[in-house]
């Protein structure tokens, strides 16, 4: 039941000089620090991190100027509170977590004032560099049951298409695609042979790509 988590939690603000009471307005839990006007914090709680108690704390931030998000944090540390991408929600949108351990030991696992996520220029770079070389637009977004035709792939087959008609060497295929080169070599998806040095032919998992994926002429 939520009511075990309320006194660990709400001794925990308590320390931090809060005033706090259960059930205000609402809210599991009012915390208010006196001034003019008093600092007012509200903590949701919940046996577990979810959608729910995210969208239940957003809903009172118009009422407050901090608002707290409470669970039980998982035995076999696989919750919520360590996905990365759960914690980066709650910092996005000003939420605080506090976890709360079987031996009700409170925790501060993120801060309703905490940084936002820094962004990953390396990551931004390649996901911009493959959208950009990327042919068309060939899988439907949300596709999952099927390989996805990334630029890399499309260079490949184009590789593979020009094969169809004889081996030749990396800089015959320069025309298909610069990386030819690289393509041939590393040979990622199995569908080149190496016929001689420096020679390559189209391999059956080749030919067979190419139905699968036909290449416009």
């Amino acid at each position: 039941m939520e009511t075990t988590l309320y006194p660990p939690v709400k001794s925990f603000l308590e320390a931090a000089g809060y005033a706090v009471k259960g059930e205000v307005g609402g809210c599991d839990l009012v915390g208010l620090l006196e001034g003019e006007p008093p600092l007012v914090v509200i903590c949701e709680l919940k046996q577990a991190f979810n959608l729910e108690l995210v969208l239940q704390a957003v809903d009172r931030q118009a009422q407050s100027d901090e608002v707290w998000i409470a669970a039980r944090t998982s035995l076999t540390g696989k919750g919520r509170e360590r996905d990365r991408r759960f914690r980066d929600l709650c910092r996005r949108l000003g939420l605080g977590m506090l976890g709360v351990s079987t031996g009700d030991h409170v925790e501060i696992i993120v801060s309703p004032i905490a940084p936002m996520p820094k962004k990953n220029t390396r990551k931004r770079n390649r996901l911009v560099e493959e959208q950009r070389l990327r042919n068309g637009d060939p899988p439907s977004g949300g596709s999952t049951r099927q390989p996805i035709t990334t630029a890399y792939r499309q260079q490949a087959l184009a590789c593979a298409a020009a094969l169809q008609a004889g081996p030749l060497r990396p800089r015959d295929l320069k025309t298909a695609t610069p990386l030819a080169a690289r393509i041939l070599l590393h040979n990622v998806y199995g569908w080149f042979d190496r016929i001689d040095r420096g020679v390559y032919g189209l391999s059956t998992a080749g030919a067979e790509a190419l139905k699968r994926w036909p290449v416009d002429a």
